[in-house]
């Protein structure tokens, strides 16, 4: 009689958390985020020198990648984009990627797990995540921060800190449609493993109303899905409950990001059409040094970028794919002229400062720079100290007086610190 009434009980409070669910919008994950970059730490991926500008334009940031991803340039990636405006995301691709740092500075911790991968890749690899919070991290920072805590009385509590970074987590279910792209690798997705539309229908599903899963994310990996995934969108978007929609792969311009918003997508997410700025940025700053005076004005780098910046642009494509920008043509030009003119400046202070001895980055004051000026309408941090990071992270290549850890993993994460090999 006491279990049936206890069972009863439960299978009320249930039935009230499935109305409260459906009544409210209980998902942490906020619906107006319309477009998220994703941030891979990989050394290959860089930052353009002025990333703050160009990401203030996006709703949300994603921290992980599928390859080449460890806690040193995960961390690396979080000194540069800790105290931005832009909402920051962690989604690691291993249990050591979440550290106390990570959980610092993230305001949410994104969870993957791939419905047609492996076994490993939708369980297994989240308990090793689990169990390296628990049995490593947790116990790290309870004894961090209360050292003289009984031994039991700090288990327990260690025990509570993991069921609670779980309970804040956000769980992505992850349905990879790329068998050729390192996400598919990763997850141990192949060709067999592509979904039907009516498959990842079901499977979508399944993970909204049984894994309470708060992301369902369609990835392509570099490609477009074209009609696929547009058919597959429209089947999610009339079949899920409380999972938000998020689209990724192969997104070039406007017209791309609107046709699978149409079908479906709450959330479009790009990744390699950011770094490809910074690729791109680097010769372009070559060039700048070389074709432009020393101290050349702003309108004469305002004419010179102009030249240089079209619809074709990376730095125009990125912006293509943010629904809230209106002119990306007129933005990329704005945003890369003033990064010329605030790496002609820092160039021209580094090579003052050695030709009078003085060649330890520190001595760059970065108050009343350019590339100061031009962050700090756009972050919360202190912006002195941000410039500093950047600038450090930018000169680094040119001196060999950097030499610890912690310049040299986020020099690695900006794209002008490569300039240094041409010298």
């Amino acid at each position: 009689m006491r279990r049936d009434f206890a069972a009863r009980a439960e299978r009320l409070a249930d039935l009230v958390g499935v109305l409260a669910r459906s009544a409210l919008d209980s998902n942490p994950v906020p619906a107006d985020w319309q477009h998220v970059t994703k941030i891979d730490p990989e050394g290959a991926k860089k930052l353009p020198l002025l990333y703050p500008l160009w990401l203030s334009e996006t709703d949300a940031l994603s921290v992980g990648g599928s390859a080449d991803v460890t806690p040193g340039n995960t961390e690396a990636a979080f000194d540069l984009l800790t105290g931005l405006e832009t909402p920051l995301c962690h989604e690691p691709s291993g249990a050591d990627h979440v550290t106390e740092r990570s959980q610092e500075v993230a305001d949410l911790l994104l969870v993957p797990e791939v419905l047609n991968g492996g076994s490993e890749a939708l369980v297994g690899t989240l308990g090793v995540a689990i169990e390296s919070v628990r049995e490593q991290l947790a116990p790290a920072l309870v004894r961090d921060k209360a050292s003289w805590l009984p031994a039991g009385i700090a288990d327990y509590l260690a025990d509570i800190s993991t069921t609670l970074l779980l309970s804040q987590a956000a769980f992505e279910a992850y349905i990879v449609q790329n068998p050729d792209s390192a996400a598919a690798r990763e997850a141990g997705v192949t060709e067999a493993d592509v979904l039907s539309p009516r498959g990842a229908k079901q499977r979508a599903m399944a993970a909204d109303r049984h894994l309470d899963s708060e992301i369902l994310y369609l990835e392509y990996s570099g490609t477009f899905g074209g009609d696929g995934a547009v058919e597959t969108l429209e089947l999610l978007d009339d079949a899920l409950i409380r999972s938000r929609i998020w689209y990724g792969g192969g997104l070039a311009d406007t017209e791309d990001v609107a046709q699978v918003r149409d079908a479906g997508a709450d959330t479009v997410v790009v990744g390699d059409a950011f770094h490809d700025v910074a690729e791109a940025e680097a010769e372009l700053l070559r060039a700048a040094e070389m074709e432009l005076p020393r101290h050349a004005d702003g309108e004469a780098i305002r004419e010179w970028t102009a030249a240089r910046i079209d619809a074709e642009s990376p730095g125009a494509g990125f912006l293509s794919t943010i629904p809230a920008v209106d002119d990306p043509v007129l933005l990329a030009r704005e945003y890369t002229g003033a990064t010329v003119r605030a790496w002609l400046e820092l160039r021209d202070r580094h090579e003052r400062a050695q030709a009078s001895d003085e060649s330890e980055l520190g001595v760059i004051e970065v108050h009343p720079t350019v590339l100061r000026a031009a962050i700090a309408p756009v972050v919360d941090r202190d912006a002195d100290e941000l410039a500093a990071t950047i600038t450090r992270a930018a000169l680094a290549g040119r001196s060999e007086s950097d030499s610890e850890d912690a310049v040299e993993n986020t020099a690695e994460q900006l794209n002008t610190s490569l300039l240094a090999e041409r010298e």
